[in-house]
């Protein structure tokens, strides 16, 4: 299976591309984003590669990769990325996002985690999670957004949330 477009109130959440990666090279420029997922800023010719490698699947035939960018409808440019790594059979999803510095504090990350999460629960993943830094309060908001309660849980040093049971 392969990403589905969605939309949101702002943002459209397309299919990700190779082709992307220069412009969300850009995006992702700021060393500051790193700060809690490690790593640093990619090259476009680096992110290309990455892209090329995400697109083409998972090596894992029990993983799903789907990754979107994330396009503000106002202004047309890329704004960042989200991410599911869908296992058991179509059941469970680990997901992530990232958002550019210059388009923080405006929403825009629980925006499109909640319809990240939505789109998911309509493919019968029953079970949605993310792992977040503890210090990270901005992603842990962004999670709490999208339904997710953390755990108590941990692994590798982050806290895991799961998306709370539908009531």
């Amino acid at each position: 299976m392969q990403p589905q477009p969605l939309v949101s109130d702002r943002l459209d959440l397309v299919p990700l591309r190779a082709d992307q990666a220069r412009e969300m090279a850009a995006v992702l420029s700021d060393p500051a984003l790193h700060t809690f997922i490690g790593g640093s800023p990619s090259t476009p010719e680096a992110l290309r590669a990455r892209y090329e490698r995400l697109v083409a699947g998972s090596p894992d035939p029990a993983a799903t990769w789907w990754n979107w960018v994330l396009r503000l409808r106002e202004s047309g440019r890329l704004v960042g990325t989200v991410q599911a790594t869908v296992t058991e059979e179509g059941r469970l999803a680990e997901i992530a996002w990232v958002v550019g510095t210059p388009w923080q504090g405006r929403g825009l990350a629980a925006e499109a985690a909640r319809t990240l999460v939505d789109g998911l629960r309509e493919q019968g993943v029953r079970t949605v999670v993310a792992h977040i830094h503890p210090e990270h309060h901005a992603s842990a908001a962004v999670a709490a957004a999208a339904g997710l309660v953390p755990t108590g849980e941990e692994q590798d040093g982050e806290v895991r949330w799961r998306l709370a049971p539908a009531t």
